[in-house]
């Protein structure tokens, strides 16, 4: 994954996906927590059965993706949540001290096996391939080692975690012990998308036993690496589809494409000016100059705001899926990465908007359940 990060902001086909911008005081303040929390977030102390590692993301302090599974399991689950990106649960611990420091220190280079000239050969970019090996494999090896030895200390018997792809040193660990791992989806799946696809399904090491999807589309819609198992676990998260707002259009941003849609924002009002048009930034971006005829959305829940849409659009974005649950005619913007809506377009879920005339047509889901299914976390339990 940031391999093809690299790749992609370096062509320029996408921005960077979650841009984090940190002052010097910024990055003062975090070494000082991490120095603190060696002592008052220290996760050895105590005894759990299950390990819990939700998304540094929480709208309005909600972990979405955990929050009715780490209720269930109760003072069962230790919760490792960091700081180093955002805010942690209360009541949760962490290891970000050990975090940074096992990336501190490691050589500038590493021999790449040639990966990096036949990149280069193949797409005309050079990505410092060695770099990113230097950096990345001796940090894997030492926190793997340091999991390795909370998960013994406490006999953990299934770790659940967010975003499994990076915390391949907690699946390392787990995998070295015999744990069962079970990853939560937290966001679209596609053929495309390089932390779950593997075509031909061959084995690929450290890896989650599970994943447990929102809904039956999640389960087959890309090659999953062999061995991995699927369930539907439901979105208990969505709120009911709201009364709708037949003038509210609701553009759906994210960082790898986020200064083209706004020109596709200001396409459509110019089109429409009858029309509230609604641009709202992922919560990873920062603020840019919006359009004249286009509002910038900030403040409050983007899934309430979805609830009163009529119609939504935007590229690749979860919300995407969520808004077509909640009702939304879809729309989906026809710039980079729109690859990932091929599969719901197919089926008459969206549309792919070339023009701005083209919103209006846009067609509403008729089978959101297969996206988003009731919640089923407490049979998964069982």
């Amino acid at each position: 994954m940031r391999v093809f990060h690299e790749l992609t902001r370096r062509t320029g086909i996408h921005g960077a996906p979650h841009p984090v911008r940190r002052t010097r005081y910024d990055k003062a303040a975090l070494v000082g927590k991490h120095v603190a929390g060696i002592v008052t977030r220290t996760p050895f102390p105590g005894r759990y059965d299950a390990l819990v590692v939700p998304h540094p993301r929480k709208p309005n302090g909600v972990e979405i993706y955990t929050d009715e599974l780490r209720a269930a399991l109760g003072d069962r689950a230790l919760v490792l949540d960091s700081g180093i990106n955002g805010t942690p649960l209360p009541g949760s611990k962490n290891l970000d001290f050990f975090t940074s420091a096992a990336g501190a220190i490691h050589p500038r280079t590493a021999d790449d096996r040639g990966i990096a000239a036949a990149l280069e050969k193949l797409t005309g970019v050079r990505v410092p391939i060695g770099a990113l090996l230097a950096r990345e494999v001796p940090k894997h090896l030492r926190l793997r080692a340091l999991y390795r030895a909370l998960l013994k200390k406490h006999r953990i018997t299934t770790v659940f975690l967010v975003v499994a792809y990076f915390h391949q040193h907690i699946v390392g660990a787990a995998r070295d012990l015999g744990i069962r791992v079970v990853e939560l989806q937290h966001g679209a799946i596609s053929p495309f998308h390089l932390g779950y696809s593997y075509p031909g399904q061959p084995v690929v090491a450290d890896q989650p036993d599970e994943l447990w999807c929102f809904g039956s589309y999640w389960t087959d819609v890309a090659d999953l690496p062999a061995g991995m198992r699927t369930e539907v676990m439901g979105a208990p998260f969505l709120p009911p589809p709201g009364p709708k707002n037949p003038r509210r259009v609701v553009f759906l941003s994210q960082g790898t494409v986020g200064t083209e849609l706004v020109e596709v924002a200001d396409a459509v009002a110019k089109e429409y000016p009858e029309l509230e048009v609604l641009y709202r930034l992922h919560p990873s971006e920062h603020p840019y100059p919006i359009p004249p005829g286009v509002q910038l959305s900030t403040g409050g829940s983007t899934l309430d705001l979805l609830a009163t849409a009529t119609y939504q659009v935007g590229v690749s974005t979860t919300a995407l899926f969520e808004g077509m649950a909640l009702g939304c005619r879809t729309a989906v913007a026809d710039l980079p990465g729109h690859e990932y809506l091929a599969p719901a377009i197919a089926k008459g879920h969206a549309l792919l908007m070339q023009d701005p005339g083209q919103l209006i047509q846009a067609p509403l889901c008729d089978d959101p359940s297969s996206y988003y299914a009731p919640s089923d976390v407490t049979r998964l339990l069982a």
